[in-house]
């Protein structure tokens, strides 16, 4: 490809390494529209008796859809999907590969980077889970954490960690698509602890996307903070810095363009999500922890058979606030999901709470129906949300 190519040329190119069978593996994500049904489409390249097929799987609410289909087929699925349905695209070849951002009104932008390993065709259709941050290059952050050995393998022991890094960046693939367009990303992460994810998003959006950006790692305890500084200097990641802090007395300089909170506290996760909102964040990421504010708040004689088992009381109790949180933060103005953050056998703490910044805003026909929502689920179990007080 020559860097004298248009963005739309070097598609058109890609789309013919595609029909050619070359590509290994891509995703499609961040929908255009509020109301289209597929989430996010992943691609891969599988062998069927020896034929090279691409199984396309659509990710439609909580419905994974799969099918196999010829290069060709495969081809024109990815010109369809990015015209028409996704706002961004990250293909992988041998040795390149691309990420394509599409605008509202179908313009293309298409950055490439060559890859420091040459990527393989899978050899059978059953094949190991591809992940963001592969196994077998050395990745300097991973080394220093000790989840990767220096030739490259993970650590049997740390796999699950690796797995959950992995995941955490599937999740901020798919709405970083806005971010991108900025000369420069401001990210604050609060309750960073050893900051295995921390260094995974600088990584990734550094190293591997192109991308200028900042990163403060925020957290109460003295010694995790003196530790990560020392990986800092030692890998040399000029944008990321880590400070003793409390969110509530944090006060940026600047716009803030993405909040992560993972594993907060109980009203901490208010704070952040808060904090978050006033700082005008397009991108919030909040796995709670902890929550023990509504325990004793819930009130529903019809939920008596429920309510009257403690441990039931708690598990509902936790459901109930995050469901709170969503609703409100939906009212103000952002686009929430849910989502499953890693397997539950590794940790019952595995909701996370997405929210994207609306452009339709706080005005929307949606915030006004999450407030309806959020003013009868508040009556029907007599709760008074921290997350509702901490706003006027």
């Amino acid at each position: 490809m020559h860097l004298t190519q248009s963005d739309e040329e070097v598609f058109v190119e890609l789309l013919g390494g595609v029909e050619r069978g070359e590509l290994l593996s891509a995703v499609l994500s961040a929908p255009q529209k509020r109301t289209q049904l597929s989430q996010k489409l992943s691609i891969r390249a599988i062998l069927i008796k020896d034929t090279l097929f691409y199984q396309l799987t659509d990710q439609v609410k909580q419905k994974a859809l799969h099918r196999n289909v010829q290069p060709k087929e495969c081809a024109k699925s990815i010109k369809e999907g990015m015209f028409s349905h996704f706002g961004q695209g990250i293909f992988t070849f041998k040795e390149v590969s691309f990420h394509v951002l599409m605008s509202k009104d179908n313009k293309m932008k298409v950055l490439q980077r060559k890859v420091s390993f040459q990527n393989t065709l899978p050899m059978t259709h059953n094949r190991e889970k591809q992940y963001v941050l592969k196994e077998g290059e050395p990745i300097d952050f991973l080394v220093a954490l000790q989840i990767m050995t220096k030739e490259g393998k993970v650590i049997a022991k740390k796999y699950d960690k690796f797995r959950q890094i992995n995941r955490f960046l599937e999740m901020i693939s798919d709405v970083c698509s806005p971010l991108l367009e900025k000369e420069n990303i401001e990210v604050i992460d609060f309750g960073c602890g050893k900051a295995y994810l921390t260094f995974a998003l600088y990584y990734y959006m550094h190293n591997i996307l192109g991308k200028p950006l900042h990163i403060k790692g925020l957290d109460l305890k003295e010694d995790v903070i003196i530790h990560c500084k020392s990986l800092v200097k030692s890998l040399g990641y000029q944008g990321l810095k880590f400070a003793v802090g409390d969110i509530k007395d944090e006060k940026p300089t600047g716009k803030v363009d993405m909040v992560i909170s993972l594993h907060a506290c109980d009203t901490a996760t208010d704070v952040a999500l808060e904090k978050a909102h006033l700082w005008g964040a397009d991108v919030i990421m909040c796995v709670p922890c902890c929550q023990h504010e509504l325990y004793s708040q819930i009130k529903n004689p019809n939920l008596d058979t429920l309510l009257r088992h403690g441990i039931l009381r708690e598990r509902f109790a936790s459901l109930v606030t995050d469901a709170a949180r969503a609703e409100l933060m939906t009212y103000l103005g952002y686009d929430v999901q849910v989502i499953e953050f890693i397997d539950m056998e590794h940790t019952p703490k595995n909701l996370l709470i997405r929210c994207i910044k609306s452009k339709a805003g706080k005005e929307s026909l949606a915030s006004n129906a999450a407030l309806n929502r959020y003013k009868k689920f508040k009556e029907a179990l007599s709760i008074q949300p921290t997350l509702e007080n901490l706003f006027p």
